[in-house]
Order: C-alpha cells, then sequence, then structure tokens
C-alpha cells in the first residue's frame, strides 16, 4: 500500500474493506466452529457495536481523565465477581494478558532465591508459555490422564518445589473441554505456600450456565480454598466483541502485584493496570453493553441452548463410523478423533462443504483431532454440522490419509531455518503444493500432516516462518 495523495471517499473505502473481507471465514451462523462467537441475537451485537463505537476514542490511559471507564470496569468486574466467586479484578485484552498479568502477580508476590516456576499441565493453554518466556519463569509441564485428559494431580505435587510459585489448573483445558481436578489441585498447592491460578478464560463465562441449566460442573472458581486468581474471558461466552477479559485476584494485595507504575522520568505519570498503556475503551464499552442487553435470563436461555447442542453433538458424533468423542467434557467443547480417518483431510473436506472444522495436532500423548465450540447459536445447526461431519469423514476415507513426498518431513526437520530467506521458504512450500501468498480458503491436511510429523520445537519454528512469509 501506497499512501495515497488525496483523502478517499468513506463509501468507497468500505465497499474495499467488503473486497478485502471476501475470502474470510464467516463470524455469524455456526459454521466457523472456533475463533467466533455467536449468539444468534444481531440485536445484542448491534448494541455491543453501537457501545464499541461511542467509547471507540476514549483512553483507559488516564482513569481520572475519564472516569466513564472506572465506572464501566467497576461493573463488568464486579459482574464477573458476582459469578465466579467473589474477589477483585482487572480489565484486560484478552486471555493471554489475563494469564500474562496473573504470571506477573504470583512471580512479585512470592520472590523466590532462584528462577521463579509454575507448575501446568500439558493441556493448559499457550498464553502461560509465552507469559513464562516474557517475564523469566520457568514451566514445569505435567502430564494429563490420557484416558480423561485431566491433570495427574500426583504429578502437579511431585512437580512443586522451593522456586515453584503458581500451579495452573484449567476450567475446562482448551483440547479437549475437560475440567481438571481444580480444588485437589488448589489444595496441594496452597499446602505447599503456592498460588494456585484458574485458566476459566473458556469456561468462567459458561459453566456457571451451564449448570444452572442442568449440567453437571465441578467447583472452580474463587469460592474454592486454595485458588488465588482466576482468568475469565468476556469475548468468549460472554459473546462481547473482541478486546474483552478479566483477571480476577482473591486478594487486593494480589492483585496490585499485577500493576505497574514508573515515575523514573520527567514526563506524566506512569500507572498502568494492564500490560497495554494507551488503548481504548471500545472493547470495554461492547463488553458492558452485551452483558446489559442479554442479562442473567439471556446467558441462562443461552446455556440451555449451549447445553442441547453440546450434548447433541457428542451423541451424534458417536454414531458416526470410526470417529470417537475424546474425553468426557464438562463444557462445550467438544474434541473428536479417529484410528481409521485422517482428521486433517476431514477437515479440509468440511471447510470445501463450507465449515470451519478446527484440526488440533498431536501431543504428549494425545492424537490428533478434530475442535468445535459450541455456541448459543450452535444448537439451531447442530443436525447440519453432523450431516457434514459425516459426509467429510466419508469423503476422508476415499481419498485416504496424506501421503507426504518422500523425505520431506527429514528434510524440514534438519533444515538451517536461519540461512533462508522469507522468498527461498514460500518457494520450498509451493513445491509441495502449499501457496502461502494465495488467497480464499486453502486446503491444509498437507501442512498439518507435516507439523504433526515434527517434534514442538519445530514446529513453532516452522510456524513462525509461515508467518513471516504470509506478511512479507
Amino acid at each position: 500500500m501506497s499512501l495515497p495523495e488525496k483523502g478517499r471517499d468513506v463509501e468507497e473505502l468500505l465497499a474495499e474493506i467488503s473486497r478485502l473481507k471476501q475470502d474470510d471465514l464467516p463470524v455469524r451462523g455456526g459454521k466457523v466452529t472456533a475463533y467466533v462467537y455467536d449468539t444468534g441475537r444481531p440485536q445484542v451485537h448491534e448494541a455491543a457495536a453501537r457501545a464499541y463505537f461511542e467509547m471507540l476514542e476514549v483512553n483507559t490511559l488516564d482513569p481520572t481523565a475519564f472516569p466513564s471507564v472506572v465506572e464501566m470496569e467497576r461493573q463488568v468486574v464486579g459482574a464477573v465477581a458476582e459469578l465466579l466467586g467473589g474477589g477483585c479484578g482487572i480489565f484486560t485484552s484478552g486471555g493471554t494478558e489475563s494469564i500474562m498479568l496473573a504470571v506477573k502477580a504470583a512471580r512479585d508476590f512470592r520472590p523466590v532465591a532462584g528462577r521463579p516456576r509454575m507448575v501446568v499441565p500439558v493441556t493448559a493453554h499457550p498464553a502461560f508459555h509465552k507469559a513464562a518466556h516474557y517475564l523469566g519463569v520457568t514451566v514445569d509441564a505435567v502430564p494429563v490422564d490420557p484416558m480423561t485428559f485431566r491433570a495427574s494431580v500426583a504429578a502437579v505435587e511431585a512437580a512443586i518445589t522451593e522456586d515453584t510459585v503458581l500451579v495452573v489448573a484449567s476450567a475446562p483445558s482448551y483440547p479437549q473441554g475437560v475440567v481438571d481436578p481444580v480444588a485437589e489441585m488448589a489444595a496441594i498447592a496452597s499446602e505447599r505456600g503456592v498460588l494456585c491460578h484458574v485458566d476459566a478464560c473458556v469456561g468462567g463465562w459458561l459453566l456457571p450456565w451451564l449448570r444452572e441449566a442442568g449440567a453437571q460442573v465441578p467447583p472452580f472458581d474463587l469460592s474454592v480454598p486454595g485458588i488465588t486468581s482466576l482468568s475469565c474471558d468476556l469475548h468468549k461466552f460472554g459473546y462481547s466483541p473482541k478486546g474483552a477479559s478479566v483477571v480476577l485476584f482473591a486478594d487486593p494485595a494480589l492483585r496490585r502485584r499485577a500493576y505497574f507504575a514508573s515515575a523514573s522520568w520527567p514526563g506524566y505519570t506512569v500507572i498502568n493496570a494492564t500490560v497495554q498503556s494507551s488503548k481504548s475503551a471500545g472493547p470495554l464499552g461492547g463488553a458492558w453493553a452485551t452483558l446489559q442487553a442479554l442479562g442473567r435470563d439471556g446467558y441462562l436461555e443461552l446455556g440451555r441452548a449451549t447445553l442441547a447442542a453440546a450434548r447433541r453433538l457428542r451423541e451424534g458424533i458417536a454414531r458416526i463410523p470410526g470417529l470417537r468423542v475424546l474425553g468426557d467434557p464438562e463444557s462445550a467443547l467438544v474434541a473428536f478423533g479417529s484410528d481409521e480417518v485422517d482428521v486433517f483431510v476431514l477437515s479440509d473436506e468440511a471447510r470445501k462443504r463450507g465449515w470451519f472444522l478446527q484440526p488440533q495436532l498431536s501431543y504428549a500423548g494425545i492424537p490428533a483431532n478434530i475442535h468445535i465450540t459450541v455456541t448459543g447459536v450452535t444448537l439451531r445447526g447442530v443436525e447440519a454440522m453432523l450431516e457434514v461431519i459425516a459426509e467429510s469423514a466419508r469423503a476422508a476415507r476415499e481419498r485416504g490419509p496424506v501421503t507426504l513426498p518422500a523425505g520431506l518431513v527429514e528434510l524440514v526437520a534438519s533444515l538451517d531455518l536461519d540461512a533462508l530467506d522469507d522468498a527461498a521458504f514460500g518457494e520450498l512450500a509451493a513445491s509441495v503444493g502449499v501457496d502461502l501468498g494465495g488467497s480464499g480458503q486453502p486446503e491444509m491436511a498437507v501442512v498439518n500432516a507435516v507439523l504433526d510429523a515434527l517434534p514442538a520445537s519445530r514446529r513453532e519454528a516452522i510456524l513462525i516462518r509461515f508467518l513471516s512469509v504470509i506478511y512479507a
């Protein structure tokens, strides 16, 4: 892009945005089972969009300059705290930032002689690894049960050392949608004088409504003894626009450890509650409006529909030849695998039929699988989704698994990535049929098959190069 000599007409700009979005996945309708969350209620999304725009230019950097930010955040955080066992909190831009602040607070609240460490199940979100990378914390990964996919309590206890500052539990973990043994993990952490964070980014604003709708949901929030912090995304099952999460702390003293202040310069006073400094209050306005527009009745109704859709989906998948649901999820996240069908090919086949089913790579003994996030709108189309899954499974069986060129995995594993510029990497990808510069909805089975055959560290290096080439 080159900057135009003269400003362009608004309608012309909007038309170009529409053109740029023509290959995007649809954000409404329930055919995209990851990344987006749809209530199926246009009036709620409209209320959020209008509130977002109203707060768009308000800067949350200085709450004394914009008291509306303080009042809105008090109300939003208060609603989350009321639902999830109390505490005090911070409104953040998303789960990763909430987790970052929880890890920072734990690191600073409990200084240790050595390098701080945290105990994290292998199914915990990569945001904990990201926080550890940024904040100088060592991750001690512990296994999960190979059948239930829940964290091993014994492994957690064995992993705690004198330098452990945090134990992490998920409610639920994203990959299989199961809730870790939160109460037991929190009790062990408390006995050892270690803080315990519950990652409820997905489940925080979902599990209480599922419980009220009749689901069996184990205790997981700040009312459980030993839990010291919890993260909850409102842009997931709170259905607010993206950029909305809350991190709760059981103690205001712990929340203060998440803050940052600096007076070591001659400019304006710097005091930040979040990682970001200047940022729009639009997401806060959107979250506030969504909570107000839906209310308790709205969320309970969505919870009932989500619970019914998740149950029907699990039952339906179990009846499709060759497919099996992984674990026994308490939430609205469903993962299924197969010993007979290439799930990466199945995902591509579903995409051809207009549905995005998220592929997940194998890791730590957990097989490659397909992940589906069930939302408030899913019930309306669950039968159509099951039909597409069945058709895609049949098509994948007929096509057979991905066949990679001989020696390709070994070649990728041995590449000196630092010696390849982005152009050369893109040419290498194109040579095996992967067009990183193309438009439309690409087939990803080959890419996923290659990645699945590599160790995690190599996958990460390759993914970074993919991203670099895409944005080149």
